[in-house]
């Protein structure tokens, strides 16, 4: 589940974390347990509020509710080349000042584009909010998009395809296991999109899209910090309160097929080590008080792979040393179709054969003998642990908040579902075990490494945005 896993992994932090949440000063703890507060504009826009008064700072994150998941052949990638453009100018901000006016603020800015969202955030002092506003409905509604800056701004994101991707082996792999898993459901394509597409796309293209999707009531705003929800809500008034709504399209259930049995897919690159994905068809969380198999799923994720003494991490390269790493994800909060992940790199003199026979081994000692109460324990101890430190950061909040709120969740989903994963048991982790990981639903993609000869894999960077 998003954001809920993987602070931390040291046993020894999990227990500081444990004691700081039973000695956290009253003051601060009522400040992580502040309610959110929310109000909606005549033209649809949301705007929701989490106060936190620790410090005077704020985080403001603009939601629009299109991915990649809202996209179509022939235009892949294009949220996200939108997503570059926003920061190309506005009839009263030319392009590159919207990065220097929150600089000169003091604030810091980024956006980033997902399969359901795209999202623009800034961390500014309080008193600065409302040039964050300023700016951002500036862009909502008068963006300029010229064709100079676009031809420009579009060998960035080709450039960022080919680092991200195509000059990373790992990254391929993952790319063709989506692409293999899914037939019909539009997580079929890579947020960045196909390079063919990228290649043809015009700025009349993702001006029409602006157009499209780009609107007060397909928006949602979160601010997190040291604000008053009625003085938030006062603002947003005043600057989106006269930005005309727009008939949003039509979304039509784009519902993926049932899988009919395993599928293979084999990656062939320049690589020095070979590397395993395996993913199986999950459920999504629907209704948050009703649903527990994707509860179950979760507190399963934490069992494999939740800290370093978890069972693939301690049997598969500890023990066995069967892999040099191991990884689980699995995010059930979302508008499409869900996966659970199992990946990892094989240790030297061992194959992705190896590999993924111990996968299936130490799921089959699930599935046969269940867990115990204490590991279930310490694995929920491990969640709520996790939550509490991460919920210190006020940015990491509004993400969370955003998130969830943008795939069509309550505005209490995150209270929610911690409460409902502190209420699975041992039976309901083995019960999702056996019912959901059979090779009926599973796809396998490998990693076949080719010579380098002499060609060096450049590290994953994050590239940030260049405006």
């Amino acid at each position: 589940m998003f954001s809920l896993r993987h602070a931390g992994r040291a046993l020894p932090r999990l227990l500081l974390l444990l004691t700081v949440v039973f000695q956290m000063p009253a003051a601060v703890a009522a400040d992580l347990a502040a309610k959110t507060q929310e109000h909606k504009l005549a033209n649809g826009l949301r705007i929701i509020v989490k106060e936190d008064h620790r410090a005077p700072v704020v985080v403001s994150m603009v939601w629009y509710k299109v991915g990649s998941i809202d996209e179509e052949n022939g235009t892949t990638g294009i949220s996200h080349a939108l997503e570059h453009m926003m920061f190309k100018g506005t009839r009263q901000v030319p392009a590159g000042e919207f990065s220097r006016i929150v600089a000169a603020a003091g604030g810091r800015e980024n956006a980033f584009t997902d399969r359901d969202y795209t999202s623009f955030h800034q961390q500014l002092q309080k008193s600065q909010l409302p040039l964050a506003f300023r700016l951002e409905a500036d862009r909502m509604q008068n963006l300029t998009l010229l064709q100079k800056e676009y031809a420009k701004e579009i060998r960035v994101v080709m450039e960022e395809r080919r680092l991200r991707t195509d000059d990373q082996p790992e990254a391929q792999v993952h790319e063709q296991l989506m692409a293999t898993a899914f037939t019909s459901s539009p997580y079929r394509v890579p947020v960045i999109g196909w390079m063919n597409d990228l290649e043809h796309m015009s700025v009349g293209d993702v001006r029409d899209w602006y157009q499209r999707w780009y609107a007060p009531n397909n928006a949602i705003i979160v601010v997190v910090g040291d604000v008053k929800a009625p003085e938030v809500f006062a603002l947003a008034q005043k600057y989106f309160g006269a930005i005309k709504p727009k008939t949003l399209p039509q979304r039509k259930p784009q519902e993926e097929p049932l899988q009919p049995g395993i599928r293979r897919v084999v990656v062939k690159a320049p690589a020095e080590l070979p590397y395993l994905e395996m993913a199986w068809r999950t459920p999504l969380l629907h209704d948050l008080d009703k649903d527990w198999e994707p509860y179950a799923l979760d507190v399963l994720s934490e069992v494999l792979d939740g800290n370093e003494a978890a069972r693939l991490n301690s049997a598969l390269v500890r023990s066995e040393r069967i892999a040099t790493s191991i990884n689980v994800s699995y995010d059930d909060a979302q508008r499409g179709p869900a996966l659970f992940v199992i990946s990892g790199n094989p240790a030297p003199g061992k194959t992705v054969a190896d590999l993924e026979q111990g996968v299936r081994r130490e799921i089959g000692k699930i599935v046969a003998d269940g867990i115990s109460e204490d590991e279930l324990k310490r694995v929920k101890a491990g969640l709520v642990a996790s939550q509490v430190y991460q919920r210190d950061s006020m940015f990491f909040q509004a993400l969370q908040i955003g998130s969830l709120t943008a795939d069509g969740y309550p505005t209490d989903a995150v209270d929610l579902i911690l409460q409902k994963l502190r209420q699975v048991t041992a039976a309901q982790v083995q019960e999702v075990a056996k019912k959901y990981f059979n090779d009926d639903s599973l796809t396998v993609a490998t990693l076949d490494p080719q010579p380098l000869n002499g060609r060096r894999i450049a590290p994953l960077m994050d590239m940030g945005h260049v405006r």
